[in-house]
């Protein structure tokens, strides 16, 4: 599922590339047929990321789109080819286009629905008006798993599965740790590495976590392997011992047991 940084992106490149113009809306597979009718020839007036969540204000109606697991953009230069697959959601523009496949959500929402949503997320490390303190006061209360927590969006909206165990395996923090037992100088500290790796990966649109100094070269310049430390690897990058992965809040979580003592 994509992360926080690549939602971000997503809403920065469409604000630059549709934002202000009267666009082309059809739903070639058909699921989103009334919605695209409503929307069609309307103009888009911005394009806002909160979380994993892209909201599209359309002259007053808002587009709710969530990619969950299988969703996928396609970008094309306009006039668009023939759609390619299960296309929910074709948007056309003056010299861009973009199709949407397999969202887990793609609907009209309304100003109540649309408050709903964001009162149920938590504080998002990318947004300017980002207030570490919510999250802090989340936190610092529960007795779940440090791992558990930050893949839980009602905490910190953004963080998801790679971010997950990358950060806790750079701050030496088991994923099993109660959430209470952090210290605010802990939890600071987590944040600020949460904020610094999201701001990263939203400026190479990609997941970097390794420091361009150990590696030997600059981030644009990093391959897979390079860029991350610990998630789906077989050993540490530190001390050289096994990684473990185990189910955590239903995902795979990846932690070395020599530096991340539980």
């Amino acid at each position: 599922m994509p992360e926080g940084h690549t939602i971000h992106r997503l809403a920065d490149d469409h604000n630059r590339d549709f934002a202000g113009q009267t666009l082309l809306v059809s739903s070639p597979q058909g699921r989103f047929a009334t919605g695209a009718k409503v929307l069609n020839g309307r103009q888009l007036a911005n394009v806002d990321a909160y979380g994993k969540h892209l909201l599209y204000d359309w002259s007053g109606k808002t587009l709710h789109i969530h990619l969950g697991l299988y969703g996928k953009f396609r970008r094309h230069k306009s006039p668009p080819p023939e759609p390619r697959g299960q296309v929910r959601l074709r948007v056309i523009g003056d010299d861009s286009a973009f199709d949407l496949n397999g969202p887990t959500a793609c609907e009209l929402l309304t100003k109540l629905e649309v408050k709903k949503l964001l009162d149920r997320l938590g504080v998002d490390p990318l947004r300017y008006d980002a207030n570490p303190e919510n999250a802090w006061d989340k936190i610092s209360r529960s007795r779940s798993p440090i791992g558990t927590i930050l893949m839980n969006q009602s905490v910190i909206a953004g963080v998801g599965n790679v971010y997950r165990s990358e950060v806790l395996h750079l701050m030496n923090i088991h994923p099993e740790r109660k959430s209470n037992t952090l210290s605010r100088t802990e939890f600071d500290q987590l944040w600020q590495l949460i904020v610094d790796l999201l701001k990263i990966g939203k400026r190479y649109n990609r997941i970097i976590v390794a420091d361009p100094k150990q590696v030997g070269k600059p981030r644009s310049r990093m391959n897979r392997e390079e860029r991350l430390l610990i998630y789906k690897k077989k050993f540490c990058t530190r001390c050289d011992a096994p990684i473990q992965s185990w189910k955590l809040a239903a995902r795979n979580v990846f932690a070395c047991l020599m530096c991340q003592v539980k």
